[in-house]
């Protein structure tokens, strides 16, 4: 089928023996009776007639398959010129042919000599078109297939070719849908991609994942943005004031405990919270809890001379102590070190215990002056800052079991909490009066006293502070006053105004936790409710 074809022609039915007849001249019937030459002349006049009309229909159904249409010229002097040439009743189409001669430059931008190989080779080719011409000056809708200013005639497989070039060039084709596409034309070295740049360009469409996903490194200080979701014992609300809240370092397991001697399990998912396990201490109301780093184990203790393990794996509940040359009568208070080897309790007059997390035995003691009141790990477990009434922030070096450092908390009478960052850069000093201090820890050790940053946004006693996993977050509480509870954003050292919200009541908060990726955080109140919520910056659990 001919794309060259313009015109349309209706169609009658005609004897196709009688089309197949040699055309009849006037100079060759000068012998033949005069009626004989008269009916004779009027029957080819009907043929021709009849042949034409046939030919137009046909042409306008199936392009020009007797006549390729030369532009520029009307319909009888493309007849005459057919009828003189003696032009082939039937002819090859070479429109489908892959290799065409299409203007110099689009070929080498929009063909490549690969794709020429791989495509299909056509079924048949129009040898018509070679014969046929087209005038591309004498019509504006097709001056614009011109290469060269001066030109006008073309034949009619290049004008094919031209039209194909131009419509590729309007209409390219949708690339991104072939899965071994490969880049075409030269490209700068700028737009030049390597092979593996090109693989993931490839696998991004054949992904159901998030292209957009927010970065996690960089938290805006002024408002945090979060949701409340479900309770995270919804399942099984405490009886009494929760005083431990802490996620497993796998993100999914939550243990809650407190005065009502259970600790519990839930699987947090923000939606359901599923109860997995409940245990009763009938002897001890829990005061602390704590996973080890390694989640191996959880260490309970209370207002007893003894604490407890629990075996995570074995499903297992010892109980411990008293500690062997020791007489006090409470270990309710401790820290467990980054590398699962000690549990450091607060003791009598001043001593700091070390308790060996596999033998479950004293290792060492330490004495600072005065009595101690709050505890935490730096460096991997190396070492360990200490606090307490005289107002003085301790740091002691556990491979030599000596003090490395002690200098004075800033405004500071008696010490309440200590926390320090996942890195061991920072660590905050909270004290009786609601004052926080943060401190650079190198700094610090230096001998310079001055805080980083003095945060006096509580007005009673810090009971509890926590950084997050990326220590861009500082929590601090207090127990003694009705939603006491605020959020650091670190560097800024300013607080988050929108949290908690003026229509939020957290009730009395005693603990709090963040899971290991951030994006969870628990509240443990005196009303027994653990409250959850999203925190939509981090996008993990």
């Amino acid at each position: 089928m001919s794309l060259i074809s313009q015109s349309a022609r209706p169609k009658k039915e005609v004897n196709k023996t009688k089309r197949d007849e040699p055309e009849v001249e006037e100079g060759n019937e000068a012998d033949v009776d005069a009626l004989k030459l008269n009916k004779k002349k009027r029957g080819e006049e009907l043929v021709k007639k009849q042949v034409k009309e046939m030919k137009k229909l046909e042409n306008f159904l199936f392009s020009s398959l007797y006549s390729p249409v030369e532009f520029g010229k009307e319909d009888n002097q493309v007849d005459a010129d057919d009828t003189a040439n003696g032009s082939d009743l039937f002819f090859t189409d070479r429109s489908a042919d892959t290799v065409l001669t299409v203007y110099k430059e689009d070929a080498a931008d929009d063909f490549s000599e690969d794709e020429a190989d791989l495509q299909i080779k056509p079924v048949w080719v129009d040898e018509e078109e070679e014969k046929t011409t087209v005038n591309i000056a004498k019509l504006n809708r097709l001056r614009k297939l011109r290469t060269e200013e001066d030109e006008s005639v073309i034949s009619g497989s290049e004008y094919v070719s031209r039209l194909r070039a131009h419509h590729i060039k309007l209409n390219p084709g949708t690339e991104w849908a072939q899965v071994d596409s490969k880049s075409k034309g030269d490209r700068s070295s700028d737009d030049e991609l390597t092979d593996d740049e090109n693989e993931d360009v490839a696998d991004v469409l054949r992904t159901n994942e998030d292209l957009v996903v927010k970065s996690s490194s960089k938290l805006l200080p002024g408002h945090i943005e979060y949701s409340k979701l479900v309770d995270a014992n919804i399942q099984d609300p405490s009886n009494g004031p929760i005083h431990s809240v802490q996620f497993h370092r796998n993100g999914q397991l939550l243990l809650t405990a407190g005065l009502d001697r259970k600790l519990k399990f839930f699987q947090v998912d923000g939606k359901r919270n599923t109860k997995i396990q409940s245990i009763f201490l009938e002897e001890c109301p829990i005061r602390k809890a704590s996973f080890l780093p390694d989640g191996s184990q959880v260490i309970l203790s209370g207002r007893r001379k003894f604490f407890y393990s629990f075996d995570l794996v074995k499903a297992k509940v010892d109980k411990i102590g008293p500690l062997v040359g020791r007489e006090e009568k409470s270990l309710e208070f401790f820290e467990v070190s980054p590398d699962s080897k000690l549990i450091a309790f607060v003791g009598n007059e001043g001593y700091i215990l070390l308790v060996s997390t596999k033998t479950k035995q004293l290792v060492g003691t330490l004495k600072m002056n005065g009595t101690i009141r709050s505890l935490a790990f730096a460096e991997d477990g190396q070492h360990l800052l200490s606090a307490g009434g005289d107002g003085q922030v301790y740091h002691w070096d556990l491979r030599t079991m000596t003090c490395l450092h002690k200098g004075v908390d800033e405004g500071c009478i008696n010490s309440s909490a200590l926390c320090t960052s996942p890195g061991g850069t920072h660590f905050a000093a909270g004290s009786d009066s609601g004052i926080v201090n943060v401190y650079n820890r190198e700094e610090f050790l230096g001998g310079k006293r001055k805080p980083i940053k003095t945060i006096a946004n509580l007005t009673t006693k810090v009971d509890f502070m926590k950084f997050n996993h990326d220590s861009q977050i500082l929590a601090i509480c207090s127990n003694m006053k009705k939603s006491s509870l605020k959020l650091i954003h670190i560097p800024s050292y300013t607080v988050f105004s929108n949290f908690p919200s003026a229509n939020t009541s957290l009730h009395y908060p005693r603990s709090i936790d963040f899971s290991p990726g951030g994006g969870f955080m628990a509240v443990g109140n005196a009303a027994g409710k653990v409250l959850l919520y999203k925190l939509h910056h981090y996008q993990h659990a």
